[in-house]
């Protein structure tokens, strides 16, 4: 059965984001970046909000057209525009090729996407991933926790009245510092 698989890279002290939004302290290195697209090019599809959907299309779609881009940031190009995509907004009136506009997070509908696709669908977007969270639609998480330390910005996590169980899958060290939690949900 597909599931569905909550990715993030995060602060030592549990910031996907800095104070003003910023991530130029993620780590990623050629081997991070590698790894990166060896799990993703398995999945089934990006579940993304807007805001992750509109930063990707901004640059993804032709990145590896750029003699710049090379190696693993030039292999990804092709895996984002091949992929399918689900962006979640009630914003956007229409979406790019190869990706569908859904406009509420609807747990039966998010399933069903899950069931049909290919593989394990990749979720992103600090809000959608609170929704998914809240509906008990994240079946794992891959932590990548980077060798910094932001003081302030915004949690991966946010205050939530229900406690989740997790079990440990993986764990893996980078080069660079950065170590991989790949954890499964635990359901009574």
């Amino acid at each position: 059965m597909n599931k569905i698989v909550s990715t993030v890279s995060v602060s030592l002290d549990g910031f996907f984001e800095g104070p003003d939004r910023d991530i130029d302290w993620h780590t990623v290195d050629e081997e991070v970046h590698q790894h990166f697209n060896d799990c993703l090019r398995t999945m089934g599809g990006f579940v993304e909000g807007r805001v992750t959907y509109q930063l990707m299309e901004e640059f993804w779609p032709t990145a590896d057209q750029d003699p710049a881009v090379e190696g693993p940031m030039a292999e990804f190009a092709g895996i984002w525009r091949d992929m399918p995509k689900f962006v979640f907004s009630r914003t956007l009136e229409s979406v790019g090729p190869g990706a569908t506009l859904l406009h509420e997070v609807d747990p039966e509908q998010v399933r069903g996407l899950r069931d049909a696709a290919s593989g394990d669908l990749v979720v992103g977007g600090a809000d959608l991933l609170e929704s998914f969270r809240r509906f008990d639609l994240i079946d794992a998480y891959r932590i990548y926790v980077h060798p910094v330390i932001l003081g302030r910005g915004r949690p991966f996590f946010r205050d939530t009245e229900e406690r989740q169980g997790l079990r440990l899958l993986e764990t893996r060290t980078f080069g660079n510092g950065v170590v991989l939690l790949r954890y499964e949900t635990v359901r009574a």
